[in-house]
């Protein structure tokens, strides 16, 4: 019997996630023993979660003791795996739309790691101050990569990943005739829920529920371990490089991208990707990655109020994508109001020649900005609710301006604003500063609101741009 961890697109987050709306995983009351544990439709990424537990109660497998982030699976680690129908909508945790990834076979990591706490909230990306609870999703950097995945263990007991709880309770682990099936997938997603899979085990996986038959012993797909043989199995697994990779990258706009928030998408990596630097009148900038979907950056124009861009990548390894090689491409002219459609791909132009990168890994740029926005709920009544928005400046320089992009779900309009300013040559989903809060000192944050009318509580995508 299965219990599904499925993923929807939401609504109010209030996890502290920044800048974007991203998937959330919710489970639901398991219904007796030997159940298969997914997630349960939901809105995305909340967080009004339980008390913490003594660490004593939660038996967590031999490879949890691993610094998440740190070792991000370098080499082979143990977890526990769990399943869910599909990505969000319209993009998973790491920035891309289900139907635009190389494979259909694909994985969640865990956003955080805090073994017996399942109350504490952390802002998306997790700060550098917060780095002790920093899963192996590692605020995205892991997005896009490939992982080897071995089918372990089969547990004979419960095994629901309920908070306060062991993992395989009043049963035990064996072997059968699944052990050592394989499947190589991506990583497309995260894993932020308040359950034991997500916050106990750092080496935990979240596999799309179509793969797990789809693994194979000596070529031969498994056929019949789900729902039957599951019951949320051991798995080993490790990154590994991208299989039979050909071609180059994919480049494609998201919805809402337009002149002045231009947002991209990067795929078909053959390592992975931990960076974006665009061009912008003659100098290379490191874009800011939108929210942590690690595979979507907000990049900026080649020369002011222009709509042709040129960008460089950084794999996996903080090496230049092709010694530094550049893609240049404009934004099509349907995009001109904003792109419609979830994902816009575009034609690009490549060129090699590009002089000499900077080092790798590249050094902090001096004097940069950057700035992030995190939204909450602050009011709500029948047919309107309010919210507040607060932006903090990132950078390692003073601001004097800033603004925040951000979507609004079909039928809710904004009916009062405050602390922020429309500007008429912008998107109405696109504010900046007062002319009394624009200025922030690093680390110094300021806060808008607004009120709306209409009963859908999510506003999309949030991102954030400082100058």
């Amino acid at each position: 019997m299965s219990e599904v961890f499925q993923r929807s697109l939401p609504s109010l987050r209030e996890d502290s996630h920044t800048n974007v709306t991203a998937p959330r995983h919710e489970k639901a009351d398991p219904p007796m023993q030997l159940l298969s544990t997914p997630r349960s439709p939901a809105r995305r990424r909340t967080a009004t979660l339980l008390a913490a537990l003594c660490c004593a109660a939660l038996p967590v497998v031999a490879a949890a003791a691993q610094p998440p982030a740190a070792s991000a699976a370098a080499t082979e680690v143990l977890g526990n795996a769990t399943h869910f129908a599909g990505l969000g909508s319209p993009y998973g945790g790491c920035g891309l739309p289900q139907r635009e990834l190389d494979s259909q076979d694909f994985v969640a990591l865990n956003v955080f790691n805090t073994p017996g706490d399942y109350s504490s909230t952390y802002p998306r990306p997790v700060p550098d101050s917060s780095a002790s609870v920093k899963g192996v999703f590692d605020n995205g950097r892991n997005c896009g990569r490939w992982v080897k995945v071995t089918i372990g263990d089969y547990c004979t007991g419960t095994n629901d990943g309920a908070p306060d709880r062991p993992f395989c309770r009043n049963g035990s682990w064996v072997a059968d005739k699944y052990n050592g099936a394989t499947l190589t997938m991506l990583v497309a997603d995260s894993c932020a829920d308040s359950n034991a899979w997500c916050r106990d085990d750092p080496n935990h996986l979240d596999l799309a529920t179509d793969s797990l038959n789809r693994f194979r012993i000596g070529g031969t797909p498994v056929g019949t371990m789900y729902p039957d043989h599951w019951n949320n199995r051991h798995v080993s697994w490790s990154f590994v490089p991208a299989p039979d990779y050909s071609g180059d990258i994919r480049i494609g706009f998201l919805r809402g991208a337009q002149r002045y928030w231009p947002a991209i998408a990067v795929s078909h990596l053959a390592g992975g990707i931990h960076g974006v630097q665009y061009l912008a009148n003659g100098t290379w900038t490191d874009a800011a990655m939108n929210s942590d979907m690690g595979q979507s950056y907000v990049i900026g124009a080649t020369a002011s109020g222009q709509s042709s861009f040129t960008i460089r990548i950084r794999d996996a390894a903080d090496a230049w994508l092709g010694g530094g090689r550049t893609y240049s491409f404009s934004l099509p002219s349907g995009c001109a109001g904003g792109c419609s459609q979830d994902y816009t791909a575009v034609p690009y132009t490549t060129d090699s020649s590009g002089g000499t990168p900077p080092p790798t890994p590249a050094p902090s740029p001096s004097g940069g900005t950057a700035c992030t926005a995190e939204w909450k709920l602050t009011g709500s009544w029948q047919g309107g609710y309010q919210a507040d928005v607060t932006v903090t400046n990132t950078g390692s320089r003073p601001a004097t301006d800033w603004s925040v992009h951000h979507t609004l779900p079909d039928g809710v309009t904004v009916a009062n604003r405050w602390n922020a300013v429309l500007d008429p040559s912008r998107p109405a989903t696109t504010v900046h500063n007062a002319s009394y809060n624009g200025s922030l000192a690093p680390g110094a944050s300021t806060t808008w609101g607004m009120t709306l009318s209409g009963d859908d509580r999510a506003l999309g995508t949030l991102s954030c741009t400082a100058s």
